[in-house]
C-alpha cells in the first residue's frame, strides 16, 4: 500500500498523550490451498466465536456462534493448513466444557469433508472430571476413555491433551505411563501427544509425574517409545526451543514433532541438519499463532515447500514479535489477542468472548498489538481495522 494513502490513526501513549500511527498495509501473500502442497503438516490451534446476542449470563454461560466459528475453519482449510480442535485455543478449560466441545468436533469434522485432504484433529482430555473429584488415575482412565470413544465415533482422530485431574491425582512417572500405556493400546488411529506447560495452564505444573524437566523428558519418551505405533506425534508447548530440540532427536522412529512453541515457532519449523533421521531435524506445527497469523503461516510454508529459506524467514520473522506479544504472561490469556485480530480482519463482527475473556487484557495491550499486527502486514483490511480500533478506543474514553 502506498503510504501516502494509508489510513491512520490517533492511539494513546505510554505517557497520556495520544500519537499519529500510520498504518504501513497489509503485505500481499500466495498461500497454499492444499496441505498437498507443503513439506510440514501444519495445524491451527483454531478459535471459537462467542454469540453475543444470546440470552445468557456470559461469565458463567457459554453460547457459541456456530456459522462464524465454522466459517474460520473453513478459511483455515483453503489455506492448507490443519484444524486442531477444541483446544485450548478454543477456550477448552476457560468457558468451553466438554459437551459443547464435542459438539464443536461433530460440526467441524463434517465441515471438514468439503475440503478433500483437510486436515483435523480434536482435543480428547477429562474436563467432564473435575479435579476436586478425581480419586485415581482409574477415575482419570475412564474420563478419558468417554472422551475418545465420543471423538472417534464422530470421525476423530485424536489429540490426547494433558489433564488436569492426572496432574492432581498421580503419584509419580508410573502413572502417567499407566494411564497412556491404557489409552495408547486402544486409540483406532495413531494419536498426537499434548504436553501443555504450566505458563499455559498452572494446573499442569509436573506433568509426566516429576517438576524437574529431564526427568519429565524421560518419562515422555519412555511413554512414546512403548507405542510408537500408535503415536503420530507430539506437541510440546513449553516455550523452550532448546528442550524441544533436544526431545525432537530422541523421538522414536516415525514420530514427529510438533512444536507449540509460540515464541520460536519459525526457527523450529524450518529446522536443522542435525542427526540420522530427517523427520527429527525439524519440527511440524500445532500452534495457536497460526489461528491469527495463518495467511503469512500458510504463505511461509509454501515457500519453505519450493525451497525458498529466504522467503520463508522474511515472511514468518515479523510475526514473532507479534506473537510473541500476543502470548506474553500471563500467557494463558493469549485467546483474547488471538480473538481480537480475528475480529479487526472481519473473521466476526463483534470482539466478545466466551466468559467474557475479552477483558483479561488491557487497553494498552491491545495498542501494542495493532501495531505489530500492522508490521508484520497482518491487518488484512486497513481500513476495517482502523474503523475497529477506533471504536474499541471509544469503549475505553479514548
Amino acid at each position: 500500500m502506498d503510504g501516502s494513502t494509508s489510513p491512520e490513526i490517533r492511539l494513546p501513549a505510554a505517557d497520556g498523550r495520544t500519537e499519529l500511527f500510520r498504518l504501513r498495509g497489509p503485505r500481499s501473500y500466495t498461500t497454499a490451498t492444499s496441505p498437498a502442497q507443503l513439506t510440514r503438516i501444519a495445524y491451527s490451534a483454531a478459535h471459537v466465536v462467542a454469540d453475543p446476542r444470546a440470552r445468557i449470563d456470559p461469565w458463567l454461560d457459554c453460547a457459541v456462534d456456530w456459522d462464524a466459528t465454522l466459517a474460520y475453519r473453513r478459511t483455515l482449510w483453503s489455506l492448507g493448513l490443519g484444524v486442531a480442535e477444541a483446544m485450548d485455543t478454543a477456550q477448552r478449560g476457560m468457558g468451553m466444557d466438554w459437551p459443547q466441545s464435542l459438539e464443536l468436533i461433530r460440526r467441524s469434522v463434517d465441515a471438514a469433508k468439503d475440503f478433500p485432504g483437510a486436515l483435523i484433529a480434536s482435543g480428547c482430555g477429562t474436563d467432564q472430571l473435575a479435579p476436586e473429584d478425581a480419586r485415581s488415575v482409574d477415575d482419570v482412565i475412564r474420563a478419558y476413555e468417554e472422551q475418545m470413544a465420543a471423538i472417534e465415533a464422530a470421525g476423530g482422530r485424536l489429540i490426547l491433551m494433558a489433564s488436569r485431574a492426572l496432574a492432581k491425582v498421580a503419584r509419580g512417572p508410573g502413572d502417567y505411563e499407566k494411564v497412556y500405556d491404557r489409552l495408547l493400546r486402544q486409540a483406532r488411529q495413531p494419536v498426537i501427544l499434548h504436553w501443555l506447560g504450566e505458563m499455559f495452564d498452572p494446573a499442569l505444573a509436573g506433568y509426566w509425574g516429576s517438576g524437574d524437566v529431564q526427568s519429565a523428558v524421560d518419562t515422555a519418551l519412555g511413554v512414546m517409545g512403548a507405542n510408537a505405533a500408535k503415536v503420530d506425534g507430539i506437541k510440546m508447548s513449553l516455550l523452550d526451543k532448546d528442550i524441544e530440540i533436544a526431545v525432537r532427536r530422541r523421538l522414536p522412529e516415525g514420530v514427529r514433532m510438533y512444536t507449540g512453541d509460540d515464541f520460536n515457532y519459525a526457527e523450529l519449523i524450518a529446522g536443522d541438519e542435525i542427526g540420522d533421521n530427517p523427520m527429527h531435524r525439524h519440527s511440524d506445527a500445532l500452534l495457536g499463532i497460526f489461528d491469527a497469523i495463518a495467511p503469512a503461516a500458510s504463505a511461509a510454508l509454501l515457500a519453505l515447500a519450493n525451497h525458498d529459506r529466504a522467503q520463508f524467514d522474511a515472511i514468518l520473522a515479523p510475526t514473532v514479535p507479534l506473537s510473541r506479544h500476543i502470548f506474553r504472561a500471563p500467557t494463558r490469556f493469549y485467546k483474547t489477542g488471538v480473538v481480537f485480530m480475528a475480529w479487526l480482519n472481519g473473521h466476526q463482527d463483534h470482539f466478545t468472548m466466551i466468559g467474557g475473556q475479552q477483558s483479561a487484557r488491557s487497553l494498552m495491550h491491545f495498542v501494542e498489538l495493532f501495531k505489530l499486527a500492522d508490521a508484520a502486514g497482518l491487518l488484512l483490511k486497513p481500513e476495517l481495522a482502523v474503523a475497529r480500533m477506533k471504536t474499541l478506543l471509544t469503549v475505553y474514553g479514548v
